[in-house]
């Protein structure tokens, strides 16, 4: 997964050490010959072939060569071609601008003037600025399970998004994630209007064991999600999946009755979908469907056909809401909660 992405971080990264440890690397000891007057009365000149005598480290080169292995000090000018460089790497994965300067302003911020401790070596510096720029932008995930644990059942989620990104599947994944984490789940067939929607949704219920509310083709979606709420308070149901129709946020017409969803089904949660090798185009549409209607987490879909990782790596800085889900295939157990720390490491290798 975002295997580009991590080549380049890779290659960011060797060239930030390079450049730091040419600023601490103490310069070779300059050879010392013994001058022509010093040479003993009958004693055979030194030729050519004879090893040049290179005098032995003073107290003060030791003390030198000391504070450069203990303290370093980097400056600006030192890594201000490898920060051009980190830049283009996160521009061309399709990281979003503002999200390329946040990350660039952490990692300088957390070289320049760093001392560094002893025993550290320069690449451990390095990784450990990169490790808290990407933290900071990626922020912190969200539990969902922590979440359900934590709030009045039902807990009710609404799923929203665009046409074609993997919507009604995802809410599927969830259905069995949960499902297998011991919730007691019932799914809102709320797509009334795509040919084939409310099958979709029911088929999937069916393979993995969860009750499926749904009513005709056409039918009032407000009126399928209010009836599956319904159940879920007589029945003591855990949480509360509520699919919807894909919508592009121009359409005022959809958006109107993503307004009447909401004010009929009360959510506890709004997530949106979108695909990860959607790149910039998800990010923008996400932070627009944030501001019509109201995002509280995100689910990305098609991680695992996504090598430039822009879009996992932008959204929740520029939306400023959590990631929940990353989809990465097409079984029911191809969800993986998003975590920040272990999608670092993967980039940097586990470092």
């Amino acid at each position: 997964m975002f295997g580009g992405l991590r080549d380049r971080l890779q290659a960011a990264r060797n060239r930030l050490s390079s450049s730091i440890g040419a600023v601490v690397a103490p310069p070779a000891a300059e050879p010392v010959v013994t001058p022509p007057s010093s040479v003993a009365p009958g004693t055979p000149a030194a030729t050519s072939a004879e090893p040049v005598k290179t005098a032995a480290p003073s107290f003060v080169d030791k003390v030198k060569v000391l504070v450069l292995e203990r303290e370093l000090i980097v400056s600006d000018k030192n890594i201000a071609d490898a920060l051009s460089e980190l830049e283009m790497t996160l521009l061309e994965s399709d990281v979003a601008l503002p999200v390329t300067d946040a990350i660039i302003v952490s990692v300088r911020k957390n070289l320049v003037g760093k001392h560094r401790k002893i025993g550290e070596s320069v690449d451990a510096m390095v990784v450990s600025a990169l490790k808290t720029a990407l933290l900071d932008v990626l922020g912190k995930g969200f539990d969902l399970r922590e979440y359900i644990n934590t709030h009045p059942r039902p807990v009710k989620i609404l799923f929203t998004g665009v046409n074609g990104t993997g919507k009604t599947t995802s809410v599927a994944k969830i259905a069995s994630y949960l499902h297998k984490q011991g919730f007691s789940v019932v799914i809102g067939a709320g797509d009334t209007y795509r040919a084939g929607a409310i099958e979709q949704i029911a088929v999937h219920a069916e393979r993995i064991g969860i009750k499926v509310i749904q009513h005709k083709e056409g039918a009032d979606p407000s009126a399928v999600l209010f009836d599956t709420v319904q159940y879920a308070i007589s029945h003591k149901i855990d949480v509360v999946l509520a699919d919807t129709a894909g919508r592009f946020h121009t359409k005022s017409n959809l958006m109107n009755q993503l307004d009447k969803i909401k004010r009929v089904m009360k959510p506890d949660l709004v997530v949106y979908v979108d695909e990860a090798v959607a790149g910039n185009d998800a990010v923008i549409r996400a932070a627009e469907f944030d501001r019509t209607v109201g995002a509280d987490a995100i689910v990305l879909t098609k991680a695992d056909m996504d090598s430039r990782g822009g879009a996992a790596i932008s959204i929740a800085h520029t939306i400023g809401k959590p990631l929940m889900f990353l989809g990465v295939g097409q079984g029911y157990d191809d969800i993986i909660p998003f975590d920040p720390a272990g999608v670092v490491d993967e980039l940097l290798d586990g470092a």
